[in-house]
């Protein structure tokens, strides 16, 4: 790494005047950034240094706005000199106090800079177009089954038709039972409160890795929030699991004649399984107009996602070897934690809902941060 240190440096009309010292005599370049977005902006000419001592002179853009100048030698950019620079009205030149700084430190503050912003775009996002998501979500339900007889009614009839075949299968013919209560109302309430957040979460996965090709006239015709389409899946789902909850509810109060005060700890449930959702949905939507077969793959996993879940047969069937390992599936979590609200009167594990939380945080930071890297591309394929 070159040694460099700064002997002075001052405005001179429309310019940098710099001088500093080398340990080595060698080339140096010099290029200018837009301070604010980090966007390169252009480079200027190359200067060779006979001496240890470098005397340079960097014109600065007639444009009026800031900027920031990098000095460092052209066959080491690793320590490199930084210069902040304002030009006002009449070209006057205004510059802070140079810094030394080094390759891995810039990115270290860029990183430090990023994080915030990785949270914050993806709520602003959806929260300025909530009414177009509102919008388009009320339309996906609403057509998907027009023309049909029943209409919206398979909204609430396809959710009551799945449980309803797995109860069926597992409960009646292979007459899986959970924990002491061997009874079959006892099967259903917990095979039920299994299937809530798993509703959701297939629904919007199911179908995430088509909704871009989908909407294409979005992508290359108009200026379309495209991110947004993934969330209008995800809250869909959520739509369809609102309708299972209300029939869990009934069918709560029906065999135990009351719902346990431990539902208020939902809230602390549905805001992880929403975010890791939709990180997603918001991977599998990018990735899904460059992989076409990305939806059968998809459709396959989530099948044994949910066999690998133990939502249609006790966790006690598990062999102990496998427990460790399954702790790490995020619906392993939620499956268990919302029986404990529902079922147990008792509070999921915070402990569990802490590594909940993480995990669904950063999904939907890193899904929304693939969904954006990879959207610039989206009208070139389809």
């Amino acid at each position: 790494m070159p040694s460099i240190e700064i002997l002075g440096a001052a405005a001179e009309g429309a310019a940098i005047h710099l001088r500093f010292r080398l340990d080595q005599p060698g080339v140096i370049g010099w290029q200018l950034y837009d301070p604010s977005t980090g966007a390169y902006l252009q480079e200027g000419e190359w200067s060779e240094i006979a001496g240890r001592d470098a005397d340079l002179r960097i014109p600065l853009p007639a444009e009026e706005g800031a900027y920031s100048v990098q000095i460092a030698p052209v066959k080491d950019r690793s320590r490199f000199i930084e210069i902040q620079a304002n030009v006002g009205a009449g070209k006057l030149v205004e510059i802070g106090t140079p810094r030394i700084l080094t390759a891995s430190s810039v990115r270290r503050s860029r990183l430090l800079r990023a994080i915030p912003k990785a949270f914050l775009l993806p709520t602003r996002s959806v929260w300025r177009n909530r009414k177009l998501i509102g919008s388009m979500v009320r339309r996906d339900i609403l057509s998907r089954y027009r023309g049909s007889f029943g209409g919206t009614l398979w909204t609430f009839l396809n959710p009551l038709l799945l449980m309803a075949t797995y109860f069926f299968v597992f409960g009646v013919v292979l007459r899986t039972r959970f924990g002491a209560d061997t009874s079959r109302t006892g099967f259903v309430l917990y095979f039920l409160a299994g299937m809530l957040p798993w509703l959701a979460f297939s629904e919007a996965l199911g179908r995430a890795p088509y909704v871009i090709l989908e909407y294409r006239t979005f992508v290359k015709k108009i200026v379309f929030p495209l991110e947004t389409l993934p969330i209008n899946l995800v809250i869909s789902g959520a739509v369809t699991e609102a309708i299972g909850l209300v029939v869990f509810a009934i069918g709560l109060l029906a065999v135990r004649g009351a719902i346990p005060v431990s539902v208020v700890w939902l809230p602390l449930l549905l805001i992880p399984q929403i975010l890791f959702t939709a990180g997603l949905a918001w991977i599998l939507a990018a990735t899904g107009v460059y992989v076409r077969d990305l939806g059968q793959v998809t459709g396959y996993l989530l099948t044994l996602w949910f066999f690998l879940t133990p939502i249609c047969y006790p966790e006690s069937s598990l062999p102990a070897s496998a427990l460790p390992i399954l702790r790490f599936n995020p619906l392993f979590v939620l499956v268990r934690a919302y029986r404990a609200v529902f079922l147990e009167n008792q509070a999921p594990s915070m402990r569990s809902v802490l590594g909940l939380w993480i995990v669904g945080a950063a999904v939907a930071v890193l899904g929304y941060a693939w969904f954006h890297r990879l959207r610039k591309s989206f009208a070139d394929v389809i």
